[in-house]
Order: C-alpha cells, then sequence, then structure tokens
C-alpha cells in the first residue's frame, strides 16, 4: 500500500489526482503556505499552523483553507476547492457550481400569472370539497 499524503483514504486522494490531470493543474504550479489558524480549535490552534493558503500560479487563483484542525487535511480540502475553482473557470457555465447556482435560481423565481391562477383554482376546488365533507345534512326533513 502506498502512503497517504493527505488523512484521507486512497479513493479520494486518487480523485483529486484525476481530477488536477483532467483540468492540467500541476502541483510546481502551486504556491503552498501554511498559517496560525483564528477560531475554535483551542491549544491545537495556537501551536500548529493548520490554515492552508494555495495560490495556482497561471490562473491566479488563492485558496485558504481552516476548515478542520489537521493541516493534511486542509492540505487536500483547500486543494479540492482550489480544482472546483479553476474547473469553473476553465469550463464557464458547464461547471458544477453554476449548474447548482442556476437550479436554486429557477426554483426562487417567481410563478407566471397563469400558473399562480392555476394553483389557485385547484386551492379552491380542494377547499370546496372540504366543506362539502364537513356539512352536516339537515335530517328534519325525513
Amino acid at each position: 500500500m502506498s502512503t497517504l499524503r493527505y488523512s484521507v483514504t486512497a479513493e479520494k486522494e486518487r480523485a483529486l489526482d484525476e481530477k488536477f490531470e483532467k483540468l492540467g493543474i500541476r502541483e510546481s504550479d502551486i504556491v503552498e503556505r501554511f498559517v496560525r489558524s483564528r477560531g475554535h480549535g483551542g491549544q491545537n490552534v495556537n501551536k500548529v499552523s493548520t490554515c492552508v493558503y494555495l495560490k495556482h500560479l497561471p490562473t491566479g487563483i488563492e485558496v485558504k483553507c481552516q476548515q478542520e484542525r489537521s493541516q493534511a487535511l486542509n492540505r487536500f480540502l483547500a486543494r479540492r476547492i482550489l480544482a472546483q475553482k479553476i474547473e469553473s473557470v476553465i469550463l464557464g457555465k458547464e461547471s458544477e457550481e453554476r449548474k447548482r447556482i442556476a437550479k436554486i435560481k429557477r426554483q426562487k423565481r417567481k410563478r407566471s400569472k397563469r400558473a399562480q391562477e392555476k394553483v389557485l383554482e385547484l386551492k379552491h376546488i380542494r377547499s370546496d370539497k372540504k366543506k362539502s365533507r364537513s356539512e352536516k345534512p339537515d335530517l328534519s326533513e325525513y
């Protein structure tokens, strides 16, 4: 078994390597620095530089990651974020992130007048149906 560079499974490392290769990202093009993290994490954060800063020289894209307390895990996460950002620049509209954002915009978009009227009509039909169920027949006539 080969040694792991980051504290993640071999499959995740392989997937990251494949994504880097697909996008044409080389490790030699990346400047990596370690910075002291801020916030939660206690003594570990204060003693160890767990925050990872990456800069991809050809594109100028910069990433800073301090999500986890482990430096190795932050290195992996920072590279994954960097790959996503470079992918969004290269692929433009076809990137996963843009697809997700477009989907959310479609979901939040206001309904057309016709669609609103149709929904209201269905609500009225259901309401009438429920009212007719609750109305008690007048038994005094029988």
